[in-house]
Protein backbone atom coordinates (compact mmCIF):
# COMPACT_ATOMS: atom_id res chain seq x y z
CA UNK A 1 0.00 0.00 0.00
CA UNK A 2 1.77 3.32 -1.29
CA UNK A 3 0.86 5.96 1.55
CA UNK A 4 0.46 9.75 -0.26
CA UNK A 5 3.66 11.87 0.30
CA UNK A 6 1.98 14.15 2.09
CA UNK A 7 0.91 12.02 4.75
CA UNK A 8 4.19 10.07 4.85
CA UNK A 9 5.85 13.51 6.02
CA UNK A 10 3.06 14.40 8.28
CA UNK A 11 2.90 11.57 10.48
CA UNK A 12 6.78 11.81 11.88
CA UNK A 13 5.88 16.07 12.07
CA UNK A 14 2.91 15.25 14.58
CA UNK A 15 5.11 12.80 16.20
CA UNK A 16 7.82 15.70 16.57
CA UNK A 17 5.58 17.80 17.36
CA UNK A 18 4.16 16.02 20.19
CA UNK A 19 7.71 14.61 21.61
CA UNK A 20 8.71 18.45 21.76
CA UNK A 21 5.69 19.00 23.38
CA UNK A 22 6.83 16.17 26.11
CA UNK A 23 10.16 17.45 26.02
CA UNK A 24 9.19 21.25 27.23
CA UNK A 25 6.55 19.52 30.06
CA UNK A 26 9.58 17.08 31.21
CA UNK A 27 12.01 20.31 31.47
CA UNK A 28 10.30 23.12 32.22
CA UNK A 29 7.05 21.63 34.87
CA UNK A 30 8.51 18.17 36.27
CA UNK A 31 9.63 18.74 39.66
CA UNK A 32 13.35 20.79 40.08
CA UNK A 33 13.76 20.62 43.74
CA UNK A 34 15.56 17.27 44.84
CA UNK A 35 14.65 17.89 48.79
CA UNK A 36 11.40 16.24 49.77
CA UNK A 37 11.17 19.33 52.00
CA UNK A 38 10.75 23.31 51.57
CA UNK A 39 13.92 25.21 50.51
CA UNK A 40 14.21 28.76 51.14
CA UNK A 41 16.74 30.98 48.27
CA UNK A 42 17.78 33.66 50.00
CA UNK A 43 18.91 36.98 46.81
CA UNK A 44 20.09 40.02 48.34
CA UNK A 45 21.26 42.91 46.91
CA UNK A 46 24.71 41.33 45.65
CA UNK A 47 23.42 39.02 43.64
CA UNK A 48 23.62 38.65 39.92
CA UNK A 49 21.70 35.82 37.67
CA UNK A 50 24.85 33.77 38.06
CA UNK A 51 25.14 33.73 41.62
CA UNK A 52 21.08 32.87 42.15
CA UNK A 53 22.04 29.52 39.40
CA UNK A 54 24.53 29.02 41.75
CA UNK A 55 22.54 28.96 44.96
CA UNK A 56 19.53 26.81 42.63
CA UNK A 57 21.97 24.41 41.56
CA UNK A 58 22.94 22.41 44.99
CA UNK A 59 18.72 21.73 45.00
CA UNK A 60 17.74 21.37 41.90
CA UNK A 61 17.44 17.92 39.68
CA UNK A 62 19.49 17.37 36.36
CA UNK A 63 16.52 18.32 34.33
CA UNK A 64 14.85 20.85 36.60
CA UNK A 65 18.30 22.86 36.36
CA UNK A 66 18.13 22.64 32.82
CA UNK A 67 14.64 24.02 31.92
CA UNK A 68 16.20 26.93 34.33
CA UNK A 69 19.00 27.47 32.62
CA UNK A 70 16.92 27.86 29.61
CA UNK A 71 14.71 30.26 31.21
CA UNK A 72 17.20 32.68 32.64
CA UNK A 73 19.02 32.23 29.33
CA UNK A 74 16.14 33.37 27.16
CA UNK A 75 14.24 35.74 29.74
CA UNK A 76 15.00 38.76 30.98
CA UNK A 77 15.61 38.33 34.32
CA UNK A 78 19.01 39.69 34.87
CA UNK A 79 16.83 43.01 34.00
CA UNK A 80 14.05 41.86 37.14
CA UNK A 81 16.07 40.47 39.73
CA UNK A 82 14.15 41.16 42.97
CA UNK A 83 15.38 40.14 46.78
CA UNK A 84 13.63 38.26 48.53
CA UNK A 85 13.27 34.76 50.24
CA UNK A 86 11.86 32.50 48.29
CA UNK A 87 10.16 29.14 48.20
CA UNK A 88 11.21 26.34 46.31
CA UNK A 89 8.52 23.30 47.03
CA UNK A 90 8.49 20.00 46.00
CA UNK A 91 6.66 19.55 42.49
CA UNK A 92 7.07 22.80 41.53
CA UNK A 93 8.69 22.86 38.04
CA UNK A 94 10.96 25.53 36.40
CA UNK A 95 8.36 28.08 35.14
CA UNK A 96 6.65 28.73 38.29
CA UNK A 97 10.27 29.01 39.81
CA UNK A 98 11.06 31.10 37.52
CA UNK A 99 8.03 33.30 37.68
CA UNK A 100 7.95 33.41 41.64
CA UNK A 101 11.63 34.73 41.04
CA UNK A 102 10.97 37.42 38.78
CA UNK A 103 7.82 39.07 40.01
CA UNK A 104 9.51 38.76 43.34
CA UNK A 105 6.32 36.34 44.67
CA UNK A 106 8.74 35.93 48.05
CA UNK A 107 7.29 34.08 51.39
CA UNK A 108 7.25 35.72 55.02
CA UNK A 109 9.03 34.74 57.56
CA UNK A 110 8.64 34.43 61.21
CA UNK A 111 10.57 36.66 63.21
CA UNK A 112 10.81 36.82 66.91
CA UNK A 113 12.12 39.74 69.06
CA UNK A 114 14.36 38.29 72.07
CA UNK A 115 14.51 39.97 75.50
CA UNK A 116 17.99 41.83 74.58
CA UNK A 117 19.76 43.34 77.02
CA UNK A 118 21.77 45.34 74.78
CA UNK A 119 20.90 47.07 71.61
CA UNK A 120 24.05 45.67 70.12
CA UNK A 121 22.74 42.26 71.15
CA UNK A 122 19.61 43.06 69.31
CA UNK A 123 21.11 44.40 66.27
CA UNK A 124 23.49 41.55 65.98
CA UNK A 125 20.56 38.80 66.61
CA UNK A 126 18.20 40.97 63.69
CA UNK A 127 20.87 41.18 61.54
CA UNK A 128 21.40 37.24 61.48
CA UNK A 129 17.60 36.87 60.61
CA UNK A 130 17.16 39.55 58.41
CA UNK A 131 18.76 41.19 55.29
CA UNK A 132 19.67 44.66 57.21
CA UNK A 133 23.26 44.19 58.64
CA UNK A 134 23.79 44.44 61.93
CA UNK A 135 25.85 47.62 61.90
CA UNK A 136 23.16 49.41 60.05
CA UNK A 137 20.67 48.20 62.28
CA UNK A 138 23.00 49.22 65.48
CA UNK A 139 23.26 52.34 63.78
CA UNK A 140 19.63 53.25 64.04
CA UNK A 141 19.29 52.52 67.16
CA UNK A 142 22.06 54.87 68.78
CA UNK A 143 20.77 57.58 66.11
CA UNK A 144 19.05 60.05 68.16
CA UNK A 145 17.64 61.66 64.83
CA UNK A 146 16.01 58.43 64.11
CA UNK A 147 15.04 57.21 67.44
CA UNK A 148 13.50 60.71 67.44
CA UNK A 149 11.48 59.99 64.41
CA UNK A 150 9.46 57.92 66.21
CA UNK A 151 9.08 59.33 69.41
CA UNK A 152 11.93 57.81 71.56
CA UNK A 153 15.44 59.01 72.42
CA UNK A 154 18.87 56.59 72.60
CA UNK A 155 17.64 55.41 75.61
CA UNK A 156 14.06 54.65 75.58
CA UNK A 157 14.23 52.82 72.03
CA UNK A 158 14.30 49.51 73.96
CA UNK A 159 10.09 50.46 74.71
CA UNK A 160 9.64 50.04 70.83
CA UNK A 161 10.44 46.04 70.87
CA UNK A 162 7.98 43.93 71.94
CA UNK A 163 9.43 40.86 72.38
CA UNK A 164 7.00 38.45 70.32
CA UNK A 165 6.98 36.52 66.83
CA UNK A 166 6.06 38.47 64.24
CA UNK A 167 5.62 37.80 60.24
CA UNK A 168 7.46 40.16 58.36
CA UNK A 169 9.65 39.73 54.89
CA UNK A 170 13.62 39.12 55.27
CA UNK A 171 14.20 41.79 52.88
CA UNK A 172 12.48 44.90 55.19
CA UNK A 173 14.38 47.94 54.76
CA UNK A 174 15.61 49.20 58.36
CA UNK A 175 12.77 51.89 57.71
CA UNK A 176 9.92 49.41 57.08
CA UNK A 177 11.34 47.41 60.01
CA UNK A 178 11.38 50.03 62.40
CA UNK A 179 7.99 51.37 61.71
CA UNK A 180 6.51 47.73 62.19
CA UNK A 181 7.81 47.33 65.67
CA UNK A 182 6.39 50.68 66.41
CA UNK A 183 3.35 49.87 64.80
CA UNK A 184 3.29 46.56 66.93
CA UNK A 185 3.95 48.55 70.21
CA UNK A 186 0.72 50.26 69.85
CA UNK A 187 -1.24 47.62 69.24
CA UNK A 188 0.27 45.71 71.79
CA UNK A 189 -0.17 49.10 74.24
CA UNK A 190 -4.03 48.53 73.78
CA UNK A 191 -6.68 50.75 75.96
CA UNK A 192 -6.74 48.22 79.00
CA UNK A 193 -2.96 48.19 79.50
CA UNK A 194 -3.27 51.76 79.03
CA UNK A 195 -5.95 52.90 80.93
CA UNK A 196 -3.90 50.32 83.65
CA UNK A 197 -0.53 52.39 83.30
CA UNK A 198 -2.23 55.73 84.05
CA UNK A 199 -3.81 54.37 87.04
CA UNK A 200 -0.55 53.94 88.41
CA UNK A 201 0.21 57.51 87.39
CA UNK A 202 2.92 55.91 85.00
CA UNK A 203 3.73 56.45 80.62
CA UNK A 204 4.59 53.46 78.87
CA UNK A 205 7.76 54.21 78.53
CA UNK A 206 8.18 54.43 82.21
CA UNK A 207 5.83 50.53 82.89
CA UNK A 208 8.73 49.31 80.24
CA UNK A 209 11.24 50.75 82.27
CA UNK A 210 10.34 49.17 85.48
CA UNK A 211 9.70 46.23 83.58
CA UNK A 212 13.04 45.50 82.05
CA UNK A 213 14.51 45.82 85.92
CA UNK A 214 12.17 43.55 87.70
CA UNK A 215 13.22 40.74 84.84
CA UNK A 216 16.40 40.87 85.70
CA UNK A 217 15.53 40.70 89.36
CA UNK A 218 14.32 37.30 88.93
CA UNK A 219 12.40 34.62 86.88
CA UNK A 220 10.17 33.33 88.56
CA UNK A 221 7.21 35.35 86.81
CA UNK A 222 4.96 34.75 90.29
CA UNK A 223 6.75 37.09 91.91
CA UNK A 224 7.17 39.95 89.51
CA UNK A 225 3.92 41.73 90.27
CA UNK A 226 5.32 41.74 94.24
CA UNK A 227 8.38 43.01 93.17
CA UNK A 228 6.79 45.34 90.63
CA UNK A 229 4.53 46.67 93.84
CA UNK A 230 7.47 47.11 96.32
CA UNK A 231 9.30 49.22 93.36
CA UNK A 232 6.26 51.21 92.77
CA UNK A 233 6.37 51.75 97.06
CA UNK A 234 9.30 53.18 96.45
CA UNK A 235 9.00 55.19 93.82
CA UNK A 236 6.03 56.83 95.47
CA UNK A 237 7.94 57.63 98.41
CA UNK A 238 10.58 59.37 96.48
CA UNK A 239 13.00 56.90 97.86
CA UNK A 240 16.00 55.39 95.56
CA UNK A 241 14.85 52.08 93.77
CA UNK A 242 18.41 50.69 94.65
CA UNK A 243 18.21 48.26 92.07
CA UNK A 244 21.32 45.93 91.14
CA UNK A 245 20.57 45.15 87.92
CA UNK A 246 20.88 48.82 87.12
CA UNK A 247 24.42 48.78 87.95
CA UNK A 248 25.22 46.03 86.28
CA UNK A 249 23.83 48.01 83.53
CA UNK A 250 26.08 50.94 84.29
CA UNK A 251 29.27 48.72 84.57
CA UNK A 252 27.90 46.53 81.38
CA UNK A 253 29.21 43.69 83.47
CA UNK A 254 26.04 41.39 83.59
CA UNK A 255 27.97 38.48 84.36
CA UNK A 256 28.35 40.06 88.22
CA UNK A 257 27.23 37.18 90.84
CA UNK A 258 27.66 39.97 93.81
CA UNK A 259 27.30 43.86 93.81
CA UNK A 260 29.68 45.41 96.57
CA UNK A 261 29.98 49.05 97.88
CA UNK A 262 32.07 50.39 95.44
CA UNK A 263 30.19 49.29 92.56
CA UNK A 264 27.60 51.39 93.94
CA UNK A 265 29.81 54.92 93.67
CA UNK A 266 29.77 55.05 89.43
CA UNK A 267 28.45 57.41 87.87
CA UNK A 268 25.57 56.71 85.70
CA UNK A 269 22.34 57.93 85.02
CA UNK A 270 21.15 54.16 85.91
CA UNK A 271 23.05 54.12 89.25
CA UNK A 272 19.43 53.25 91.39
CA UNK A 273 21.57 53.88 94.49
CA UNK A 274 22.84 57.90 93.23
CA UNK A 275 19.92 58.84 91.52
CA UNK A 276 16.12 59.04 92.44
CA UNK A 277 12.99 57.12 89.95
CA UNK A 278 13.35 55.33 87.36
CA UNK A 279 16.57 55.18 85.48
CA UNK A 280 16.47 57.42 81.19
CA UNK A 281 15.40 54.25 79.82
CA UNK A 282 14.95 50.31 79.89
CA UNK A 283 18.32 48.40 80.76
CA UNK A 284 16.77 45.45 78.19
CA UNK A 285 14.16 44.65 75.96
CA UNK A 286 11.66 43.98 79.05
CA UNK A 287 9.21 40.81 78.52
CA UNK A 288 5.46 40.78 78.58
CA UNK A 289 4.93 38.96 81.45
CA UNK A 290 7.39 41.61 83.16
CA UNK A 291 5.08 44.91 81.60
CA UNK A 292 2.06 42.80 82.37
CA UNK A 293 3.33 42.24 85.93
CA UNK A 294 3.88 46.09 86.46
CA UNK A 295 0.67 46.93 85.56
CA UNK A 296 -0.90 44.63 87.73
CA UNK A 297 1.13 44.98 90.84
CA UNK A 298 0.16 43.25 94.02
CA UNK A 299 -0.66 46.30 96.85
CA UNK A 300 1.09 45.94 99.46
CA UNK A 301 3.52 47.65 102.30
CA UNK A 302 7.08 46.60 101.15
CA UNK A 303 9.70 48.49 101.04
CA UNK A 304 12.76 46.37 100.97
CA UNK A 305 13.34 42.93 99.51
CA UNK A 306 16.34 40.30 99.44
CA UNK A 307 17.07 37.96 97.30
CA UNK A 308 16.24 34.11 99.26
CA UNK A 309 19.11 32.73 101.06
CA UNK A 310 18.48 29.18 99.64
CA UNK A 311 19.27 30.38 96.11
CA UNK A 312 15.95 30.04 94.75
CA UNK A 313 15.52 33.19 92.97
CA UNK A 314 12.83 34.42 94.74
CA UNK A 315 13.31 36.82 97.40
CA UNK A 316 12.61 37.70 101.01
CA UNK A 317 10.48 41.21 101.46
CA UNK A 318 10.89 43.89 104.57
CA UNK A 319 8.92 46.74 105.53
CA UNK A 320 11.50 48.09 108.05
CA UNK A 321 15.11 48.43 107.20
CA UNK A 322 16.03 46.64 110.33
CA UNK A 323 13.96 43.72 108.80
CA UNK A 324 15.69 43.69 105.49
CA UNK A 325 19.22 44.26 107.27
CA UNK A 326 18.52 40.57 108.79
CA UNK A 327 17.39 39.18 105.50
CA UNK A 328 20.65 40.82 103.58
CA UNK A 329 22.77 39.34 106.29
CA UNK A 330 21.71 35.96 105.73
CA UNK A 331 22.09 35.87 102.13
CA UNK A 332 25.37 37.49 102.42
CA UNK A 333 26.24 34.64 104.84
CA UNK A 334 24.98 32.10 102.04
CA UNK A 335 27.22 33.93 99.32
CA UNK A 336 30.13 33.34 101.87
CA UNK A 337 29.71 29.65 102.25
CA UNK A 338 29.41 29.11 99.09
CA UNK A 339 32.43 31.33 97.89
CA UNK A 340 30.20 33.26 95.64
CA UNK A 341 32.73 36.46 94.88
Amino acid sequence: MNIPNSKKYLIPAVVGFFLAIGLTCYFFFSSVSTLKETHYLYIDENDTQDSVIAKLKPIASPTGMTGLQTLFRHGDYADHIKTGRYAIRPGEGAVKIYRHLKSGQQESMRLTIPEARTMDRLAAILGKKLMIDSATIASALYSQEICSKYGYDTCTIPVMFVPNTYDIYWNVSLDGLMERMQKEHDRFWNSERTAKATKLNMTPNEVTTLASIIDEETANTAEKPMIAGMYINRLRQNMPLQADPTIKFALKDFALKRIYNNMLRINSPYNTYKNEGLPPGPIKVASIKGIDAVLNAVNHDYLYMCAKEDFSGTHNFAKTYAEHLKNAAKYTKALNQKGIK
